[in-house]
C-alpha cells in the first residue's frame, strides 16, 4: 500500500510531464473598481519599437494598456507571441468582449467547442461569455494583437443586448472582400451591435505611398488603429509621430487626427470603432 509520502513523490516526479501542456496559473487580475481608479486613456500612440517585451509561460508578451477611457469602462490591450504547439490558455470565458488580430503565424481558434484555422491578417471576435482560446499550429511563433473592451453594461447582465448583430466568429483574411478606393482599398470585417456595446465596427484600410487617409477630423466614438504594414506619420492636432508596422494608436472621443503614408509601399491598417452608452451623441464644440 502506497503511503501519502509515496504518492507525493510520484506526483512530483510526474509533474514535468504536464508542464508543457498546462502553464502555471495566472495571478488574478485587477478588479473593475481597481481599473476604474486608474487614469483614463486618451489619445495615445503605442510605437512597436518602444514596447517592452517580457517572457510569458507560453512565449512573449507586450503590454499596451488596462485602463478606463472616456466611453469604455476598460480598454485592455496586449500583444502575445505564442510558441509552436502552445495554447494561449485553457478554453475560458469572460464578460468583456474581445478582438484578436493575427500579425503572423498560424492559429487554431477555439469557440464554444469548435475549432477554425486563422492565418496572418485574420480577425477573431469573442462575444460575452463564449468559451474560447487559440493554439499555435504553425511551424514558427505566432504573434497577435489582443483587444478587450468593457462598457458599463459588461458587468450588468440586465443591460446586455438580447439581439446582438455580431456573434463570436473568425474572419479569415483570405475571405475578406477587397474593394478599391481612390486612395487604395478597403476590407470590411464586421459592423453592428454586440452583447455589451451599442456598436462595434472593424475594417481594414490600405492607402498608397504618399497618401493621407482623410483631412484631420474628429468624431464622438473612440477609435483604435493597428498598423499591419507600412510607415505612417500620425497627426494628432498638429503634433506628428512616425511609426512602423505593429504600432497601435488610440484616438480619444472628439480628438482631431489623421494619418499619412510616408513610406514607399502601401500602408495597411485595421480600424476599430466603439460606441457605448457613454459615447457623446454629437461632436463637442471647439
Amino acid at each position: 500500500m502506497k503511503t501519502p509520502t509515496h504518492l507525493a513523490f510520484i506526483f512530483l516526479a510526474c509533474a514535468p510531464l504536464f508542464a508543457a501542456e498546462t502553464p502555471p496559473a495566472k495571478k488574478a487580475g485587477p478588479t473593475p473598481a481597481e481599473i476604474a481608479a486608474r487614469p483614463r486613456v486618451g489619445t495615445t500612440i503605442y510605437n512597436w519599437d518602444k514596447l517592452a517585451v517580457r517572457p510569458s509561460a507560453v512565449g512573449l508578451r507586450r503590454d499596451i494598456a488596462e485602463n478606463p477611457t472616456a466611453t469604455l469602462e476598460v480598454f485592455e490591450s496586449h500583444i502575445s507571441t505564442l510558441n509552436v504547439g502552445n495554447a494561449s490558455h485553457p478554453p475560458h470565458q469572460h464578460p468583456q468582449e474581445e478582438i484578436i488580430i493575427v500579425k503572423e503565424g498560424q492559429l487554431e481558434v477555439h469557440i464554444n467547442g469548435k475549432t477554425t484555422p486563422a492565418g496572418p491578417g485574420s480577425v477573431l471576435f469573442y462575444a460575452t461569455n463564449d468559451m474560447h482560446n487559440v493554439r499555435n499550429i504553425g511551424t514558427a511563433p505566432a504573434t497577435y494583437w489582443v483587444v478587450n473592451l468593457a462598457s458599463e453594461a459588461t458587468h450588468t447582465p440586465a443591460l446586455h443586448r438580447k439581439d446582438p448583430a455580431i456573434h463570436s466568429q473568425v474572419f479569415n483574411w483570405e475571405k475578406l472582400t477587397e474593394t478599391p478606393t481612390p486612395l487604395g482599398s478597403r476590407r470590411n470585417v464586421l459592423s453592428g451591435s454586440t452583447v455589451t456595446l451599442k456598436s462595434l465596427s472593424v475594417h481594414v484600410t490600405t492607402i498608397k505611398a504618399g497618401a493621407t487617409n482623410h483631412e484631420p477630423h474628429r468624431h464622438p466614438d473612440e477609435e483604435l488603429v493597428i498598423l499591419k504594414e507600412g510607415t505612417l506619420d500620425i497627426n494628432l492636432d498638429g503634433r506628428k509621430e512616425r511609426v512602423g508596422a505593429g504600432s497601435m494608436f488610440f484616438f480619444g472621443s472628439n480628438d482631431r487626427h489623421n494619418m499619412t503614408n510616408v513610406g514607399t509601399t502601401p500602408a495597411t491598417f485595421y480600424v476599430i470603432r466603439m460606441i457605448t452608452a457613454k459615447t457623446p451623441a454629437a461632436l463637442a464644440r471647439n
